[in-house]
C-alpha cells in the first residue's frame, strides 16, 4: 500500500514559521546586543593609574568602603573649545574635583569638593612624555593635572587627603552637556540670581530646565554669583549633581531601552577612566553597587580653606577642621557636625573660612 506524505495543517505550518521567526530574532538580537556591548567598550578612554604610581600609595580600605576620584577637565580639544569659552594656553586642568566616598554598606556616600584654587603640596610626577615634573611645595590644586595628568591629580588628591583613590572618572566640557542633553536635561531650583557675561548665563531666582549647553555654563559660572571666587561655583555644581541624580531615578532607563542606549552611549563616550573601570561591565558593577544612593543619601561639602596669607586670591586647608573631615573618611565615619554646619545655604555666602587668630605672644619675662 502506497504511503501517504503527510501534509502540515495550517496551524503546524503558522507554529513552524513563528518559531523560525523567534530564532530569527534571537540570532539578530544576540548580534545586536554583541554589537552594542564592543560598541560602548569602545568609547571609553582609560588611564593605567595603578601603573603610573605603582605601590607608594595609601593602603585600599578592607572595610568594604571605597574612594572615587571625580574630575571635570577644562580641556580646550576637541568640540570642548566652542562650549568653554577662555583660554588655557593648550594645556588642561581639574576644571571640577571632587572625592566621593562610598560607605562598607554602600547605602551613603559623602562628597567633598576641592577647590581649585587651593594652595597644596604638589608631589614629583611624570608627565604624559615620560619626563619627570619636581614636586612643589605650594602649587595650586588644579596645576597638577596640568603637570602630570590624572595620574598626578590622583597622587596629588592621596597626598592631599591621606585616602586610596580606587577609581578615577573624568568628564570633559563636550561630553557633560551631551550627557545632560541624553538624559533630558537637568532642573535646579537658584537662591538667587545668577548674571554672567563670560558664560552667558542669566537666571532669575527660581526653578529652572536647563538643556546640556545651559547646565554646562551653570557648573562653570564663577563671576555670577558670591565673591566670584570658585567657592560660589562649587555650591551650584552640588546642586547640578542632586538634580542629575533625582533625573536618573526619574527617566525609567531600564523600561525605555532607546533612552538607555542613548545615555549609555553618550556616558561612555564623555567619561575617561581608570583601567579598571574601563569596561561595560566594570561600569555596570558599579553602577550596582551605587544603586541604593539617591540624593537622599548623599552629603556633599567643600573642603574647608582659609584665605591664604601669601595670596589673597588663594585659599589653604583651614585647619583642624580639613584634617577631622579627611579622618573621617578614613575612619568610614559622618562627616564632622563641625564641617557640615558652616557649609553655606546659598551660592551667593560661599567664601573662605575665618583664619584662625595668631597665637598670642608670651609675656616678656621679666629680668
Amino acid at each position: 500500500m502506497a504511503e501517504h506524505k503527510r501534509v502540515p495543517s495550517r496551524r503546524r505550518r503558522l507554529l513552524r514559521a513563528a518559531a523560525c521567526a523567534v530564532a530569527a530574532l534571537a540570532v539578530l538580537g544576540a548580534g545586536a546586543a554583541g554589537y552594542a556591548y564592543l560598541r560602548l567598550d569602545g568609547n571609553i578612554r582609560s588611564v593605567d593609574i595603578d601603573g603610573r604610581l605603582g605601590t607608594a600609595r595609601p593602603p585600599t580600605a578592607t572595610d568594604g568602603s571605597f574612594n572615587l576620584l571625580v574630575l571635570g577637565s577644562d580641556s580646550r580639544a576637541g568640540g570642548n573649545g566652542d562650549l568653554a569659552g577662555g583660554d588655557t594656553g593648550g594645556t588642561a586642568r581639574s576644571d571640577t574635583a571632587m572625592v566621593v566616598h562610598v560607605d562598607q554598606g554602600h547605602t551613603r556616600a559623602d562628597v567633598v569638593s576641592v577647590p581649585r584654587d587651593t594652595l597644596v603640596p604638589r608631589p614629583e610626577c611624570v608627565d604624559a612624555a615620560g619626563r619627570t615634573v619636581p614636586a612643589a611645595k605650594r602649587a595650586m590644586f588644579n596645576s597638577a593635572y596640568e603637570a602630570g595628568g590624572a595620574a598626578c591629580a590622583v597622587k596629588t588628591v592621596e597626598q592631599l587627603s591621606g585616602l586610596r583613590m580606587d577609581h578615577y572618572v573624568e568628564v570633559d566640557f563636550a561630553g557633560f552637556a551631551r550627557l545632560v542633553d541624553a538624559m533630558g536635561g537637568a532642573t535646579v531650583t537658584t537662591t538667587v540670581a545668577i548674571r554672567d557675561k563670560d558664560s552667558g548665563l542669566d537666571l532669575p531666582p527660581g526653578e529652572h530646565h536647563l538643556d546640556g549647553q545651559q547646565a554646562l555654563a551653570f557648573v562653570r559660572t564663577r563671576h555670577g554669583v558670591g565673591d566670584g571666587s570658585d567657592l560660589g561655583r562649587i555650591e551650584l555644581q552640588k546642586q547640578m549633581v542632586r538634580s542629575l541624580l533625582r533625573q536618573a531615578g526619574g527617566t525609567g532607563l531600564l523600561t525605555n531601552p532607546v533612552k538607555l542606549w542613548s545615555v549609555g552611549d553618550t556616558l561612555t563616550r564623555s567619561i575617561t577612566t581608570d583601567s579598571a573601570l574601563a569596561s561595560v561591565n566594570a561600569l555596570v558593577g558599579l553602577g550596582r553597587q551605587l544603586k541604593d544612593i539617591g540624593p537622599d543619601q548623599l552629603s556633599m561639602v567643600t573642603l574647608p580653606v582659609v584665605t591664604a596669607p601669601s595670596d589673597p586670591d588663594r585659599v589653604v586647608q583651614q585647619q583642624p577642621q580639613a584634617d577631622q573631615l579627611w579622618a573621617a573618611l578614613k575612619a568610614d565615619r559622618p562627616l564632622p557636625r563641625t564641617v557640615v554646619e558652616a557649609q553655606p545655604q546659598n551660592p551667593a555666602q560661599a567664601a573662605p573660612g575665618p583664619s584662625a587668630p595668631a597665637p598670642a605672644k608670651s609675656p616678656a619675662r621679666r629680668p
